[in-house]
C-alpha cells in the first residue's frame, strides 16, 4: 500500500512518515510505504485515481478531487489545529501579530495551502486587492522532489519572496538563519479565533478502500495512534527518522519541533473541527451547502482514537 505526503521535510505530515520508518503500519499488518507528490491536491488526485492508498495532508484539501467530500474520508488526525506559520523578512521589522505587515508583500505559498492565509486575512479585515498583497506559488517550488518549507526559507534569504506561510520546519529555518520573523502561528493563539478549525493535518482514504478492507482503515488509525504515543515517549525518537530521511540540519531540528508539536498530537477529529473546517471551505468556495460529519469522517474507527494497540 502507498501513502502520499507533500512534503517531506516537515513536522506537519511527520506522523504519517514515522509511522512507517518505526514500523508501525507493519506491526498492524500493513506494508506500507511513502510517496512524496506535491502539491497537496496531487496528492488527492493520486487517492482518487487509485495510484496511492492513504494521503496525510491537509484535510480540507480532499475536496480539490473529492467534491461535497463524495468518496474521501478523514481516518483520523496527525495533528489538531492549523499547522502553518506565516513568516516575514527580518528587515521588514514586523513584529508578533502583525498581520498589516503583509501589506504591499509577496508571500509565498502552496496550492491549497494559500487558501488558509487568504481566509485569515480577510477575517482580520485585510483587502489582499486594496492593500495589494500578493499570493502566489514559492520561487522554485515544483516538481516531485520538493521540500516546499525549507524552499520557502531559501526563496525569503534570496529576496525572491518577501515572506511565506509554510510548515514549522521553513519557519524554524528561516529564523535560526537570521532571516525570518514568525508573525503568525496559528496552534498557538495568533490569528482570528475561527482559523485554527479551518483545517487539519489528517490522514485520509476512500471511501471504496473502507468498504473493500476496513481492516485496513483500522489498522492505519492505530499506526498513528501508537506513532503519537512514541514520540510522547520518547521525542528522540523522531531525530532517528530524521537521520534517515532529512538532510543534516533538518534532521538536527526535527525532534525539537515534533517536541513543540507534541500537545497537539491528539488523532481525534470532533464535531466542532469538522463544523469550522466546513465553514471555511464554503467561504473558500470550494464547498457548498453544509455536509455532515458522518460524511467526512469515517465514524466507525472513532473507538480507535484512544485506543494504543
Amino acid at each position: 500500500m502507498k501513502l502520499a505526503v507533500p512534503d517531506m521535510i516537515s513536522p506537519s505530515y511527520f506522523p504519517a512518515i514515522a509511522a512507517i520508518e518505526l514500523g508501525m503500519f507493519k506491526r498492524q499488518g500493513l506494508d506500507v510505504t511513502l510517496e512524496l507528490i506535491y502539491p497537496v491536491d496531487k496528492c488527492y488526485a493520486a487517492l482518487r485515481d487509485g495510484a496511492v492508498d492513504f494521503v496525510g495532508g491537509s484535510s480540507h484539501s480532499a475536496l480539490s478531487a473529492f467534491a461535497q467530500w463524495r468518496g474521501a474520508k478523514l481516518l483520523c488526525a496527525q495533528g489538531q489545529g492549523m499547522y502553518w506559520f506565516l513568516v516575514m523578512h527580518r528587515d521588514l521589522g514586523a513584529k508578533r501579530g502583525e498581520l498589516a505587515s503583509v501589506k504591499g508583500r509577496s508571500i509565498g505559498a502552496a496550492p491549497w495551502v494559500e487558501m488558509g492565509l487568504r481566509r485569515l486575512l480577510i477575517e482580520a479585515g485585510i483587502d489582499l486587492a486594496r492593500d495589494k498583497v500578493t499570493i502566489a506559488p514559492v520561487p522554485g517550488a515544483q516538481g516531485a522532489s520538493i521540500n516546499f518549507g525549507v524552499t520557502a526559507a531559501r526563496a525569503l534569504e534570496d529576496r525572491k519572496i518577501d515572506g511565506f506561510w509554510a510548515n514549522g520546519m521553513g519557519a524554524e529555518v528561516a529564523v535560526r538563519r537570521g532571516i525570518g520573523t514568525v508573525v503568525l502561528d496559528v496552534r498557538r493563539g495568533d490569528g482570528p479565533k475561527p482559523c485554527f478549525n479551518y483545517t487539519m493535518s489528517a490522514i485520509a482514504t476512500t471511501q471504496r478502500l473502507i468498504e473493500r478492507s476496513p481492516q485496513s482503515g483500522a489498522a492505519a488509525v492505530r499506526a498513528l495512534v501508537n506513532t503519537h504515543a512514541a514520540l510522547k515517549e520518547n521525542v528522540a525518537r523522531a531525530t532517528e527518522v530524521g537521520k534517515k530521511l532529512f538532510p543534516p540540519e533538518e534532521a538536527e531540528l526535527i525532534s525539537e519541533l515534533i517536541r513543540r508539536d507534541l500537545a497537539y498530537y491528539d488523532a481525534s477529529i470532533s464535531r466542532e473541527f469538522v463544523a469550522g473546517m466546513n465553514q471555511f471551505c464554503r467561504d473558500a468556495g470550494i464547498l457548498t451547502g453544509d455536509v455532515a460529519y458522518e460524511d467526512v469522517v469515517a465514524t466507525q474507527f472513532a473507538r480507535l482514537w484512544d485506543e494504543r494497540s
